[in-house]
């Protein structure tokens, strides 16, 4: 009997069980916590770890876990389906379709140019934004894109949201992300831009050559025809325009006037009724195709929230704190090098039971500063390593929703992708090693 790889759902449900069975054997523990002024968050006070009562989930706790990580995950879950309404009402206009056959038309005899401009693109995104749950909802067009150049869905994932988790993991500038982490390690804020640059700039290269040269769909190759596409209409156009524009005005308001989820979830259901009316849908047309495309993406959002219920589940156990007790505290007596790797890795393990970088930077900074203090280790150093380890398991875990999600959405199974992308993203973490083994010297 051939046994299949699990469903994607199945997948999350085992991680619940497993995190709910390690509360019955990782020793319950809590680190007191103060109010940083700073960046508004809760950190953890260096040396307050106590071991309290062991909590040990139950099964009836299990499966409320679930409903409750929905609840926890609520502000995504409902982003993602209005952002996935919005596209779904863009696409019906027939304006993606269209603008995607004169971009491929303009690229046909150099397609690796376009992928590069959209591996940029996208790395740029997470750079200034964390950007990752924003491309659930573009998986449509992504495929599409995929069937016209030629490439297959998984390499074009790979330029999408491999890039976005590059540039969120190596770059100097992510909110959610690297100034978190300045911040709370008390290290000016923008500080090391141009040596992250140098490494962001390699990573990419790397990862985006990796693709275009192993990515092709042998399949499609030699039956794609590039046929002259007609030209674009005005109100075309015009729906393409505001669809960059309300990226635009969603990397600056998540940047500048500290926007959340809402926010964003705001800008594009008024992007998606506007471009329903603009492009002849009616009102009728445009609210059914918006509901048609939340029935697209109501399992993608099914996968974050249970990605959500993970957390609460190592969270009701509290169990966190202790495997960050055991990840960290013997790095003291090692030399600086084999310190900063180790560091890396325990971010990396760390980032499973702890999805959120933004969480984990809140997490870990406190206890890991002064740490670097004590050994002789910029702080600069350390949270490199946290960047690094946190944000490229992002393409790693399954813990992540996003990339459960989009996976998902995709068709693509989590054998396939990891098939496909773990030696680069290996080759991405040596990267990052290096990085991290240089600044030891340089800071």
């Amino acid at each position: 009997m051939k046994i299949s790889f699990p469903h994607p759902l199945i997948i999350m449900l085992v991680f619940i069980g497993f995190a709910a069975l390690l509360t019955y054997f990782v020793p319950a523990g809590s680190y007191d916590r103060i109010l940083d002024e700073a960046t508004g968050r809760e950190i953890v006070v260096q040396g307050s770890y106590r071991h309290i009562e062991n909590n040990p989930v139950s099964i009836g706790k299990i499966f409320l876990s679930v409903p409750e990580g929905f609840i926890e995950g609520a502000d995504v879950v409902i982003l993602i389906l209005i952002i996935g309404g919005a596209f779904y009402v863009v696409e019906k206009t027939g304006a993606f379709s269209s603008g995607l056959e004169v971009l491929i038309f303009r690229f046909s005899k150099a397609k690796s140019y376009l992928i590069i401009i959209l591996g940029i693109l996208f790395a740029t995104m997470g750079n200034l934004s964390g950007f990752q749950e924003e491309v659930i909802a573009m998986v449509p067009l992504l495929m599409v894109l995929a069937n016209k150049i030629g490439y297959s869905k998984t390499a074009v994932i790979a330029f999408s949201l491999g890039s976005a988790v590059i540039g969120g993991s190596f770059g100097p500038t992510n909110p959610f992300g690297v100034i978190i982490a300045q911040k709370v390690a008390q290290v000016p804020v923008f500080s090391g831009g141009l040596f992250r640059m140098v490494f962001l700039i390699l990573a990419l290269s790397f990862w985006i050559g990796y693709f275009i040269k192993n990515g092709k769909d042998k399949s499609l190759s030699e039956t794609i025809s590039v046929k002259v596409p007609k030209k674009l209409s005005n109100i075309h156009v015009l729906i393409l325009i505001l669809v960059g524009l309300t990226f635009g005005i969603m990397v600056f308001g998540l940047t500048n006037w500290g926007w959340n989820y809402n926010e964003m979830s705001a800008i594009f259901f008024v992007l998606g009724m506007t471009v329903g009316l603009i492009g002849n849908l009616g009102i009728n047309g445009t609210a059914r195709a918006y509901s048609e495309g939340f029935g697209e993406m109501i399992f993608a959002g099914v996968i974050v929230g249970m990605a959500r219920s993970i957390y609460l589940v190592l969270q009701d156990g509290q169990i966190i704190d202790t495997i960050i007790l055991g990840l960290f505290s013997p790095l003291e007596g090692l030399p600086l090098s084999l310190s900063g790797i180790f560091m890396l890795a325990g971010q990396c393990i760390l980032h499973i039971p702890v999805p959120s970088t933004s969480g984990q930077a809140v997490l870990t900074m406190p206890l890991l500063a002064p740490i670097a203090d004590l050994i002789g280790m910029s702080r600069q150093v350390v949270v490199l390593a946290y960047q690094y380890g946190a944000g490229l398991m992002d393409l790693v875990t399954p813990t992540n929703g996003a990339l459960m999600a989009i996976l998902a959405a995709s068709g693509i199974s989590y054998k396939e992708w990891m098939r496909v992308a773990w030696k680069p993203i290996l080759i991405l973490l040596l990267i990052g090693s290096s990085s991290i083994l240089f600044a030891i010297v340089v800071f």
